[in-house]
């Protein structure tokens, strides 16, 4: 089975991606992720990728698109979980393509709908342990003693720079406006499936796991 998994930043798809990884042996297709690593093993596709990244430009479609079908033949006997892509219509496309050449095909594209003021709280709230990388939240998930790591006794915890509301809003606006584009080409197929990404973990789970299973 091969799904997209859609919704911005914060709205649990790395989370759900890792649960179906463990359970049904999917295999999560991350595009910034495949990017990294290309880059640092110093691959064919991850040397033109570098030299565009330096440049400051958008990698290509063309380089994207060979990243991905790699990672489909490693793949072959397991299903895809797209993360990051497709973002246009012509990515979609090349994307039908990829899944075309090898004998499969889109099964689900699944949104993750958020509220955006809740998922302001949501994500601003995030912090870490500096030592062992345990997460917390202030109101979702605080340390059982404050300012004591529940994991490793650290006190010393660390928050991401760009979880702030500003840079929350902004991701939120682009991704409605990356997203706009492909959701009626999968509407017109019947693919969209949404489900409330505010909920909690083990309900969101569920959701997909039903629409994966054909129970609704």
């Amino acid at each position: 089975m091969n799904i997209i998994l859609l919704g911005p930043p914060g709205a649990g798809k790395g989370t759900q991606a890792a649960r179906l990884q463990a359970a049904r042996g999917m295999v999560q297709l991350s595009t910034g992720d495949m990017l990294r690593e290309a880059v640092a093993a110093g691959t064919p596709i991850g040397l033109q990728a570098k030299v565009v990244m330096e440049r400051g430009e958008l990698v290509s479609d063309a380089i994207v698109s060979a990243l991905i079908g790699e990672r489909l033949d490693a793949a072959s006997e397991q299903g895809a979980i797209f993360d990051g892509f497709p973002r246009t219509r012509a990515q979609a496309e090349a994307l039908d393509l990829l899944l075309s050449e090898r004998g499969r095909r889109l099964d689900h594209v699944i949104e993750l709908a958020v509220d955006e003021d809740e998922l302001v709280k949501r994500i601003v709230g995030r912090f870490s342990c500096a030592r062992c990388g345990a997460g917390y939240h202030d109101s979702f998930r605080p340390t059982q003693v404050p300012g004591v790591c529940d994991v490793c006794g650290s006190t010393e915890f660390k928050r991401r720079r760009d979880d702030n509301e500003q840079t929350v809003r902004t991701r939120m606006v682009e991704y409605r406006a990356k997203t706009a584009p492909i959701l009626p080409y999968y509407d017109a197929r019947d693919l969209v499936r949404r489900v409330d990404g505010m909920a909690s973990v083990e309900q969101v789970g569920a959701e997909i796991d039903a629409i994966l299973d054909g129970t609704v």
